[in-house]
């Protein structure tokens, strides 16, 4: 019976010092982060106020588009996506067709060479 007191209390011992832990550590990448993308918006700003709009596309992909270009943007992305897929289908239908031909082709000759071995 000592064995499983002692290892309730250590379980929650252990649990309790692992959220401590990760709370802490979880706080000091927040407060990173944070500071990261302040700096990335103040960087941001200083790109507007000059008017320089050679910025990075990772920030650009972080901005929220306005409510009036957000459904041409979903439109245009929603069509990317669709020619990508149209893509892929193509390319699988190729595939398939070329492991078609070589399990047929394979699959004659095997068959040949089998025929061949009985007859002998």
């Amino acid at each position: 019976m000592s064995q499983r007191d002692g290892f309730a209390s250590g379980f929650f011992a252990g649990a309790i010092f692992g959220s401590v832990v990760g709370g802490v550590i979880g706080t000091l990448v927040a407060q990173r982060r944070d500071s990261a993308e302040l700096a990335e918006d103040n960087e941001r700003e200083q790109i507007t106020a000059t008017g320089n709009s050679n910025f990075d596309k990772s920030a650009k992909g972080r901005q929220i588009p306005s409510a009036a270009s957000s459904g041409v943007e979903m439109e245009v992305a929603r069509r990317s996506l669709e020619d990508k897929i149209a893509q892929l289908n193509a390319t699988i239908d190729e595939v398939r067709d070329q492991l078609g031909n070589v399990n047929n082709n394979s699959g004659v000759k095997q068959y040949s060479e089998r025929s061949e071995e009985l007859q002998s």
